[in-house]
């Protein structure tokens, strides 16, 4: 596969991320790389994808940025791009949790895709997936808490709620994500709440289904990715969902074979919810991609992120 793809973020300090933004943009267009990266006061957070020797290239700028010569990343490879547009965005921050005073480099502490079977494999630990409902639908660990939230901005309130009976009998907490951003700051939200004994996956999901054999592996299901790929198994191959292009939702197998799934229009999440007259323009649209495939064009209509 010809494409090399980095899942990449860094928990730094920038003083004026505006001024970063125009020349990481232009090496990206330059270099043939595309994806969004998104730039803020608290660091740096995305997903590239393009020829090894663009990705390269553009990996190398970011790490001689302000406090970023530690980046890490995770590599995967594609048959094609991924992303069909490349995006440099400030924001406000590069994961949004809505909890500003929190610091996001005060976190816990990294365990090895080696170390976490043994760590949550420990009745006394609680294990909690931080992603999103719809994620972890697709897959998750063993034994791990579903907080069942549709944004992480949710996340806090739902802790809160709920802390005393997740604490209950437990000595630690250890938390998860796919590439380890929301993992990694959702620890620094916990100590800022006064739980002290907190872990994360090193490397996120992706890290661990990378080095982790299938044989001695507890995750069950696949990784949603959030790129034309959309989800990957273990050794980051392609995995067996698509995307529901009516609601952008994960479609597994089981979701294609219903008779509520019309590709490229809707799925059984959105097909109650999707009236006629956007279900033919969607139809109409998938017509238009289809014809452009077929000339081997590609059409804006089958971009996953506009």
């Amino acid at each position: 596969m010809p494409v090399t793809v980095a899942a990449l973020y860094h928990f730094t300090r920038f003083e004026d991320p505006a001024a970063l933004r125009a020349p990481l943009l232009g090496l990206c267009e330059a270099h043939g790389v595309r994806g969004t990266l998104l730039l803020a006061r608290e660091g740096i957070n995305g997903t590239i994808a393009g020829p090894q020797s663009g990705v390269d290239t553009v990996l190398a700028h970011i790490r001689a940025l302000p406090g970023c010569a530690d980046l890490d990343v995770k590599f995967s490879a594609a048959a094609t791009l991924p992303f069909h547009r490349t995006k440099v965005r400030l924001k406000n921050e590069i994961v949004t949790m809505g909890q500003p005073d929190i610091d996001p480099t005060d976190t816990g502490t990294y365990v090895a895709p080696a170390e976490w079977n043994a760590l949550i494999a420990d009745p006394a630990t609680l294990l909690i997936d931080t992603r999103n409902d719809y994620e972890v639908a697709v897959g998750t660990f063993a034994g791990a808490v579903d907080p069942h939230t549709a944004s992480f901005r949710d996340f806090p309130e739902w802790f809160r709620t709920h802390r005393d009976e997740l604490l209950a009998g437990k000595a630690r907490v250890a938390m998860f994500c796919t590439g380890g951003i929301r993992c990694e700051k959702a620890t620094a939200f916990l100590k800022a709440e006064g739980v002290e004994d907190v872990f994360h996956l090193k490397g996120g999901i992706l890290k661990y289904l990378e080095e982790t054999s299938a044989q001695d592996s507890r995750w069950q299901g696949e990784c949603f990715v959030f790129d034309e790929r959309v989800a990957v198994g273990h050794g980051l191959g392609p995995g067996s969902h698509s995307l529901c292009r009516g609601c952008r939702m994960p479609v597994s197998p089981a979701d294609r074979a219903s008779p509520l799934y019309e590709e490229g229009v809707s799925c059984p999440h959105c097909h109650a919810s999707r009236d006629t007259e956007a279900k033919a323009r969607a139809a109409e649209r998938h017509r238009q991609v289809t014809l452009a495939a077929e000339r081997g064009e590609a059409h804006v209509g089958a971009r996953y992120q506009d």
